[in-house]
């Protein structure tokens, strides 16, 4: 009987501890349910701020990269670096007499010196801003290290990388007048700029114009005509009818170069007085007389093609530059800047015509 009983006792309350327990692991799981909708909305809320997060910093890197190559484009003053390979490709084609002459070994020795004279363009450019970070706060703003765009540091890294590629590709090279006028490019590039004693030659109007005259002017036309005549077309070093006219005339262009890059950068009314008018007509009349020459030697030529191209090229640029220069302003700031970048114009100009003086 009490087994029974307690048989009966069982199968009553077995039902109610069986629904109980069902509800406590419902209640369970439900709570497990929960628990884990709430740790996948956080870890998607997690997931969503990072994809934020990475996205943001790749659209300030990308707003960024466009700012910073904008910069390095001011950094290395780019009237320089055209003049630059603007001059290197025409004297690199003086020494060629036909097109047997374009060869792959004429194209990489071309590619060497061009490579190595624009890195030392843009170490010599760059040193000279490094040194004159307060003078051009105040002439040239817009630079990088006046406008705090670039750091010091970071000038000093693109300067020095620049001037150890130049080197390093000129002994890769093994052109001797090659490396001798990067060697020389650097000796006149430092001495201009760095403040130290005996140097910052750019304090002194002589010295300074020597500097720019003596590497735009006699350096670009003999070392590199030599490095493509000697070193890669193995040929005897004999000077032509174009290599001497082109020193000649850019000893002239690179005077007024010299004369007139540093009124723009002159502040004060007694500054842009008597004197610097007189600079400026100083500079007109040179490069009108070089180019009365260019046409005299252009009209010396025995092919009828390059003296039509010579005379009437050179007559045309002459005549712009007096158009021009008869609305003189030396007041104006601005307008005299905006005269100088014309002259480089001309500078480039006169790179396409050398090749047809023979």
């Amino acid at each position: 009987m009490q087994a029974s009983s307690a048989a009966a006792a069982w199968s009553a309350i077995k039902p109610a501890a069986q629904h109980t327990v069902q509800v406590q692991k419902g209640s369970i799981r439900r709570q497990r349910r929960q628990h884990s909708s709430v740790l996948q909305v956080r870890c998607y809320a997690i997931t969503g701020d990072q994809h934020e997060s990475i996205a943001t910093e790749f659209e300030e890197i990308f707003k960024e990269v466009p700012n910073k190559l904008g910069a390095f484009y001011r950094f290395c003053r780019p009237h320089t670096i055209f003049g630059t390979i603007i001059g290197i490709t025409s004297v690199s084609l003086l020494p060629i007499r036909s097109i047997d002459d374009f060869t792959l070994k004429a194209l990489w020795g071309f590619l060497e010196a061009l490579s190595s004279a624009l890195c030392m363009n843009i170490y010599v450019v760059g040193l000279n801003q490094l040194y004159d970070i307060q003078i051009d706060k105040v002439n040239k703003p817009r630079l990088p290290l006046a406008s705090g765009e670039f750091s010091v540091a970071t000038g000093a890294v693109l300067v020095l990388t620049s001037l150890i590629m130049s080197i390093a590709i000129g002994i890769r090279s093994k052109s001797a007048p090659l490396i001798c006028a990067l060697l020389i490019s650097f000796f006149l590039g430092s001495a201009y700029s760095v403040d130290a004693p005996l140097l910052r030659w750019k304090r002194n109007a002589f010295l300074a114009a020597s500097c720019i005259l003596f590497v735009r002017a006699v350096l670009v036309q003999l070392a590199f005509f030599a490095h493509m005549q000697q070193h890669v077309l193995k040929r005897p070093l004999a000077p032509t009818k174009s290599v001497v006219f082109a020193t000649l005339f850019m000893c002239c262009f690179s005077s007024v170069i010299a004369l007139f890059k540093d009124i723009p950068d002159i502040d004060g009314d007694r500054h842009f007085g008597v004197e610097s008018l007189s600079v400026y007509w100083l500079c007109i009349n040179i490069l009108l007389t070089a180019y009365g020459a260019a046409i005299l030697a252009g009209a010396s030529s025995t092919n009828l093609c390059r003296m039509i191209i010579t005379v009437f090229g050179h007559g045309l640029l002459a005549f712009a530059l007096w158009q021009r220069a008869q609305h003189c302003d030396v007041e104006n700031k601005a307008w005299i800047t905006s005269f100088y970048m014309f002259i480089w114009k001309l500078f480039y100009a006169e790179y396409f015509l050398i090749p047809f003086v023979q």
